[in-house]
């Protein structure tokens, strides 16, 4: 399935605010299949170096299988929560210049019905994005209580129809188990009342349930400390989001730490002991309508960046 083209998104932008130094170190904590990366690689000198991380096996090997022989390239398979523990074994910790982390689904993953992610081809129910860990949509849905559902579909789907469809889940799961995308697609279907115009009915159950399998929000949460604690002074940190529960976490985040602390409203805080680690790089940057026409994936992409402040500057 690597045919599929992947354009990767926001990409003259990611590499204007990752401002890549020729014998730079850089982390691509979510290579995907690689746009950014090489974009990352044409601008690194021989001394550069591109540190790559992806859970995803078939990521994985298609990084190797292109990059496999530049010298100033390195891949590891595991999730972006690991990347504190990959730098440290790179002996970089505190010397990284930038890190990017482009979150969701790539377009081989969504466009390979084996893996399960979209509604849009029938195939199994998988959803992970390491095949070989963890436990399948498939799995997760044939023994979760109506309630959990629910709560997973409304929480990371943001789905007013969160209990109607957890409860068409349980019931149509009694009938047989529900193994296919498109057995789950049409059982949403069903359950939806009204469809939001230009979007299928499934769009949100399957956004939550993914979210929910791979863990999505929790690896960002663990990931964020790191990645600051990762970057040398004045390196910068990128994150693309694309929907509403990623982007509340990151500029969050981003405000905590350019504050230098998260403090009760009113509470006087002497300036010795606020201890920023971020600047906020300017505002939230969307795609325009040329790259969207190009790739509608984009449509919903919002990238954030920050810059990692040195002592002399907190």
């Amino acid at each position: 399935m690597d045919a599929v083209e992947h354009v990767p998104v926001l990409r003259d932008e990611v590499m204007q605010a990752l401002r890549i130094r020729v014998d730079g170190v850089y982390l691509d904590a979510t290579y995907g299949r690689g746009g950014h990366a090489g974009e990352i690689l044409k601008k690194l000198g021989p001394k550069g170096r591109l540190l790559a991380l992806d859970r995803d096996p078939q990521a994985v090997e298609a990084a190797r299988k292109n990059f496999g022989r530049d010298a100033r390239f390195r891949i590891e398979k595991g999730p972006f929560s690991m990347l504190g523990h990959y730098v440290d074994s790179q002996g970089v910790m505190g010397q990284v210049n930038g890190i990017l982390l482009d979150l969701g689904v790539s377009s081989p993953q969504l466009e390979d019905p084996r893996r399960g992610f979209s509604f849009r081809h029938d195939g199994p129910l998988d959803m992970r994005m390491d095949p070989d860990s963890g436990e399948s949509a498939a799995d997760w849905l044939g023994k979760a209580n109506e309630r959990e559902i629910a709560r997973v579909i409304r929480d990371y789907g943001e789905e007013r129809f969160a209990r109607r469809i957890a409860r068409a889940i349980v019931r149509s799961r009694k009938e047989r188990p529900i193994a296919t995308t498109g057995r789950l697609a049409d059982i949403v279907s069903q359950a939806v009342p009204t469809r939001e115009r230009g979007q299928h009915p499934a769009t949100r159950t399957f956004q939550a349930i993914r979210i929910h399998i791979n863990r999505e929000l929790e690896e960002l949460g663990e990931a964020l400390p790191q990645a600051v604690k990762a970057l040398a002074p004045g390196g910068r940190l990128a994150v693309i989001s694309f929907h509403s529960l990623e982007d509340r976490l990151i500029k969050r985040f981003m405000q905590v730490e350019a504050k230098g602390g998260e403090f009760p409203p009113g509470l006087p805080i002497p300036q010795k002991q606020l201890h920023p680690r971020l600047k906020i790089i300017g505002k939230p940057v969307r795609a325009g309508e040329a790259e969207i026409h190009l790739n509608p994936r984009a449509r919903s992409a919002s990238l954030r960046v920050a810059e990692r402040m040195g002592e002399a500057d907190a």
